[in-house]
């Protein structure tokens, strides 16, 4: 048996292809799965659990036909999908974990995060993080109309394109990869604070595992692919892990 992870999907209207192909994932894979782990942006945007999407309905129904089959389904909030709440998690017929969260794979201890708070360096990013988080800004922006919150989030897109676009400009594509990655004393930190020797996250859309040393420990970090041109999983099991890609 098999647990999944996946993370980082941002689905919406506009992507349909990889809607599809979330689907047919969950359909094939989940039947003989131990569980399955989405460690957020499972959407592009979630402005609260009243948005009548179709893409929303649509996960809500694939995620819950596993859950009545048996398999457990487990959710962490992303950065685009922070305001998921209680209600849709119903529908969907998943638990919504804190971010980070500990959890014992076939014996192994393991910290399951988003992983946007281990991007330390991205300093405008945290402030964001910091406000959006507040249960009283979250309580206020709920209590608005639904036009006015899609077009919050129409807006905060277009500030983080922009604000992406600011790292890289004079080309300097070093100072863009270092401040949206994760930042190493952090990780380091994070490892140290809980007393684990792995890791799993998505959130910098860069797969790969990475081997280190903390405390003379030797630790791993496994890092999630997104699904903007493909999909990302890694598969678990009592014999080890795999982190691959998904195409159509």
């Amino acid at each position: 048996m098999t647990t999944l992870f996946i993370s980082d999907l941002h689905l919406d209207s506009t992507r349909p292809v990889i809607t599809e192909l979330f689907g047919r994932f969950v359909r094939r894979e989940t039947e003989s799965a131990d569980a399955l782990y989405i460690l957020g942006d499972l959407f592009e945007a979630w402005v609260g659990d009243d948005d009548p999407s179709e893409v929303g309905a649509f996960v809500a129904a694939t995620l819950r036909e596993v859950a009545d089959a048996g398999v457990p389904v487990y959710f962490i909030r992303g950065n685009r999908d922070f305001l998921v709440g209680q209600d849709y998690a119903l529908r969907a017929g998943f638990r919504v974990l804190p971010d980070p969260a500990v959890v014992v794979l076939y014996g192994k201890p393991t910290l399951l995060m988003h992983g946007d708070l281990l991007c330390t360096d991205d300093i405008a990013y945290q402030a964001f993080r910091t406000q959006t988080r507040n249960p009283a800004w979250q309580a206020q922006f709920l209590a608005q109309p639904l036009e006015a919150r899609l077009v919050f989030a129409a807006q905060a897109r277009a500030a983080s394109q922009a604000h992406q676009a600011k790292l890289r400009e004079g080309g300097n594509d070093v100072r863009f990869e270092t401040v949206t990655d994760v930042t190493p004393t952090t990780v380091e930190a994070t490892f140290t604070r809980y007393g684990i020797d792995r890791m799993i996250h998505g959130h910098t859309h860069r797969p790969n595992v990475h081997k280190l040393q903390v405390n003379d420990r030797d630790c791993e970090r496994i890092v999630l692919g997104d699904w903007y041109e493909q999909g990302s999983v890694l598969r678990v099991d009592a014999d080890g892990y795999r982190l691959e890609s998904l195409s159509g």
